[in-house]
């Protein structure tokens, strides 16, 4: 079973950036598409980014395209997500997730099917 573990996230003021990172213990990293999703407080969880298995397709919700840019690292088994211009309303609870034969980028959750256990971002006004 592939295991996704996130960090990097932490508490920044408006306008910072931060780098999240996603680590799979896939052997076949390189197989998945992936994606990051966030959950606010009392909110559902919401699509940010997806990336394709070989890098070459990505996708962005609207509200964080041109802030937010992923990335993956098959030699490292990892997918990024770098996030500049933060707002507040970026705090949230991010997850990684991961769909196994993706040859797309996916901004459904149903379309995933293997989940990490969140790292929480908090953005200060």
């Amino acid at each position: 079973q592939v295991q996704l573990v996130e960090s990097g996230g932490g508490l920044v003021q408006a306008g910072g950036s931060l780098r999240l990172s996603c680590a799979a213990s896939a052997r076949a990293f390189s197989n998945y598409a992936m994606g990051w999703f966030r959950q606010a407080p009392g909110k559902e969880r919401e699509f940010v980014a997806a990336i394709s298995w070989s890098g070459g397709s990505t996708v962005y919700a609207d509200s964080v395209k041109g802030r937010f840019t992923i990335s993956r690292d098959n030699a490292k088994n990892t997918v990024y997500l770098q996030m500049n211009s933060l707002k507040p309303e970026d705090t949230a609870v991010y997850y990684c997730a991961a769909r196994l034969y993706g040859a797309q980028a996916y901004s459904d959750y149903a379309d995933y099917h293997i989940w990490g256990q969140g790292t929480q971002v908090t953005v200060s006004s």
